[in-house]
């Protein structure tokens, strides 16, 4: 028998599952095998356990070097914008700097009466806010502070080269530091959805008085920070009496997010009356399903604009109004709304700046501000 027919033989008895010396063989075998498996694992060196390498706490976000690449931008951005301010020093939103006789812009949604704020500036300076000019269409409003000169105004680039992917830098943190991010998306017009009280409304009228009664509140709407609750009986709106839930919905919706309205309304059988601030339908509605969760919070009025450049920069509502300026300086546009986690939209300079240098130069002949008493 030659060699191979003894290999072949053999290979056909243990297929077969023959008798005698067949599982002889497949013992050995698996004897063999399961030895030289023992013996590679106990070769094998053990390692002992290392720690991964981990970065400082300070290089974990924003860190040194990251700093320093844009740390030349902060006069371009902190030095030209100012925080405006309730009469207790909370920050409302920010202001950019146009002028350095102390004219400024700002989101007019969020300051409808510039008479009860005030704007800090960077060099520690406060003053009272004159009304210029209010343009809703942008949601911008053009103020000048009352005796102030002295000022950095920003120095305006054009947005329309901008690409996606692009680096931008604004101020956040009610203009105190600087931070990074991209352009987002594509230049293009929001359409708006409406104003909204943040409030649900019972169907049927109620049989035993006139009005709409309130079935649901939103939470951090416009409905709750004015004060109605579940259970009032909604009378009048702007002045006009309603009785069915369709009337509110439509004299609210027609309006801008921003606009106050006086609500008249019955509790407890007692007529009361509340100035409600208006929002946007978007805000209204990401708060009632949760998309507002940890985000920070949502700009008042969050759609309806003619151009928006939008990017990825953290910001919060406070921070609209301010710049957002390329890596080399050159203002963009302005904060205009902090949409969600993950977006804000500002206003490309080409939507605003050639209107605004009309209004500031309507005003400075004559100049109106004079010096506070």
């Amino acid at each position: 028998m030659t060699n191979e027919e003894f290999r072949m033989t053999k290979e056909t008895r243990i297929l077969n599952d023959e008798p005698a010396a067949a599982p002889a063989r497949i013992h050995s075998s698996f004897v063999i095998r399961h030895s030289a498996l023992l013996f590679l694992l106990v070769s094998l060196p053990v390692f002992a356990e290392t720690p991964r390498p981990t970065l400082p706490l300070d290089q974990r976000t924003n860190g040194r070097d990251t700093l320093v690449a844009i740390e030349k931008l902060r006069p371009l951005t902190t030095a030209c914008t100012a925080r405006v301010e309730s009469p207790l020093g909370r920050a409302i939103c920010t202001a950019t700097i146009v002028g350095e006789d102390g004219y400024v812009l700002t989101k007019a949604s969020e300051v409808p009466d510039l008479a009860k704020t005030r704007v800090h500036f960077a060099d520690g300076r406060k003053a009272d806010l004159r009304e210029v000019h209010r343009d809703t269409a942008l949601d911008l409003v053009l103020a000048q502070a009352v005796g102030i000169t002295g000022l950095r105004a920003v120095s305006f680039g054009a947005a329309r080269p901008l690409t996606m992917g692009q680096w931008l830098c604004s101020v956040a943190n009610s203009a105190k530091e600087t931070r990074i991010g991209i352009v987002s998306a594509k230049p293009r017009r929001i359409p708006g959805t409406g104003a909204a009280l943040g409030i649900r409304m019972a169907e049927k009228a109620d049989e035993a008085t006139k009005g709409v009664r309130i079935i649901g509140i939103a939470s951090e709407s416009p409905a709750e920070a004015a004060g109605l609750h579940e259970g009032d009986v909604i009378l009048a709106i702007a002045g006009e009496l309603v009785d069915q839930f369709r009337r509110v919905h439509d004299l609210v919706n027609k309006r801008q997010p921003g606009d106050i309205v006086d609500v008249r309304f019955l509790r407890h059988e007692k007529e009361e009356t509340c100035r409600v601030r208006l929002a946007s339908r978007t805000k209204v509605l990401q708060n009632w399903e949760g998309e507002d969760f940890a985000n920070g919070g949502i700009s008042l009025r969050s759609d309806n604009f003619p151009q928006i450049l939008q990017h990825d920069i953290p910001l919060f509502p406070a921070d609209m109004g301010g710049p957002v300026a390329t890596l080399e300086g050159k203002v963009v546009g302005i904060n205009i709304a902090r949409v969600d986690r993950v977006t804000t939209f500002a206003l490309p300079v080409e939507a605003f700046w050639t209107d605004a240098q009309l209004w500031i130069k309507a005003d400075r002949h004559p100049p109106k501000a004079v010096l506070a008493e």
